[in-house]
């Protein structure tokens, strides 16, 4: 009797539990697939912009090597970096974009420019550069080194 009882009990949670998972896969992938194409139904807009805030977020992971979860063989460690720039337009409003590590470097807090984006997808931010921002420079040379090459 204790038996049955235990054997309907488990095919209970294992259906809910399946369940769960299944329905939270499905509820991202709707949103994902939502987002994307509200995107592309966007019109690609160009405005001038302040960049006003950056940040990012890293997960990090440990994986179990040869999935022994005893940690006896020792952890993999992982991470991952998100990149985030927050931008103003010239009515107040602010408008923050997952950008990649690359334009993340390039850009700067106080950057004004172009920022060209569709929904909520971040395209480009061309930078204006201004007057007072001395780009060039130069390498001095010195006489005074002496190299010996044996």
């Amino acid at each position: 009797m204790m038996y049955y009882e235990f054997d309907s009990l488990f095919t209970v949670m294992f259906v809910l539990v399946f369940a769960i998972i299944a329905v939270s896969f499905i509820v991202i992938l709707v949103r994902g697939v939502t987002e994307w194409n509200s995107n592309n139904h966007s019109p690609k807009l160009s405005v001038e912009a302040t960049c006003v805030a950056k940040r990012t977020n890293i997960t990090h992971h440990d994986e179990p090597i040869a999935g022994d979860i005893s940690g006896a063989h020792g952890y993999t460690h992982s991470s991952n970096t998100t990149y985030y720039a927050a931008f103003e337009v010239e009515s107040g409003d602010r408008m923050e974009f997952h950008i990649t590590g690359l334009q993340y470097g390039k850009l700067r807090e106080g950057d004004t420019g172009t920022l060209s984006f569709q929904g909520t997808r971040f395209l480009s931010f061309d930078r204006h550069i201004s007057q007072r921002e001395d780009v060039s420079f130069e390498i001095e040379r010195s006489s005074d080194v002496e190299v010996e090459v044996e």
